[in-house]
């Protein structure tokens, strides 16, 4: 498997620190996920789902909950481990595999439902993703998608964003904006059911950095750059110096194929 340099960031990165996504970390709250489960029909919830970039599988475990067979994907093998692990705690089995989220090693149609949730702000090529979603998914069937994100057509923001999130974690990609998700999507023939931007409840800006194992250096520079009060960009992605949270608000979609 040949992995781009972005892909490479991620894969060191995450096997680095697969065992901070455990029980404890703020991914295992899926209340996110039930709320967009509750927009696709109850005929609909049943089948096999896979689950891209599934960390330590807290989706995919709140997908087995609902009714789905879950198949796992990561670019890390220790998160793909725990994410096993987790899942067998809990009486559940998934079919597991090591791949990048461009490059889904499945055939056509093989899916009832593909969910991504915090990730494809890590991803060297979103648009690759949701055309490998699309293929890989039966008609009808459905893309989830719970992502970091920032204001509609706000580039300041987002470079600001993008900056701070760098230097944080430099597996760090870009976070979209919800125009440019619709367009992406739209663009992949899916047919969009929902998209919303909302508030997210985050830990202050010392949890990402242990997250991340961010370097001190890099930990001073991000610290300075969320905390510049004067910033526009600040005060829109609901960071509050000098604890300011580094992430923006959460975007969730469903659409479907």
């Amino acid at each position: 498997m040949s992995l781009d340099l972005q892909q490479q960031h991620a894969a060191r990165q995450f096997h680095r620190q697969a065992d901070h996504y455990g029980k404890e970390h703020l991914l295992a709250d899926a209340r996110d996920v039930t709320e967009l489960l509750a927009l696709i029909p109850a005929h609909a919830k049943s089948g096999r789902a896979l689950d891209v970039a599934t960390g330590g599988g807290h989706t995919a475990l709140a997908l087995a909950h609902a009714g789905f067979t879950p198949v796992i994907g990561d670019l890390a093998p220790a998160m793909l481990e725990n994410a096993c692990q987790l899942l067998a705690a809990e009486g559940f089995t998934a079919e597991a595999s090591i791949f990048p989220a461009e490059e889904i090693p499945f055939p056509r149609e093989s899916f009832d439902l593909v969910s991504c949730r915090v990730a494809p702000h890590h991803f060297s090529d979103v648009p690759a993703f949701i055309r490998e979603s699309h293929r890989v998914l039966k008609p009808s069937g459905y893309l989830m998608i719970i992502d970091g994100s920032v204001p509609d057509a706000d580039p300041e923001t987002a470079d600001w964003l993008h900056r701070v999130e760098k230097l944080r974690d430099p597996s760090h990609g870009r976070l979209l904006d919800r125009i440019t998700w619709t367009h992406l999507v739209k663009s992949a023939d899916f047919t969009l059911q929902h998209c919303d931007l909302q508030p997210m409840h985050q830990p202050d800006l010392e949890w990402y950095f242990q997250a991340a194992d961010t370097p001190e250096a890099n930990r001073e520079k991000s610290a300075s750059w969320s905390a510049k009060p004067a910033r526009t960009s600040a005060r829109r992605c609901g960071s509050r110096p000098p604890k300011a949270s580094s992430a923006g608000p959460g975007k969730g979609s469903v659409c479907w194929r």
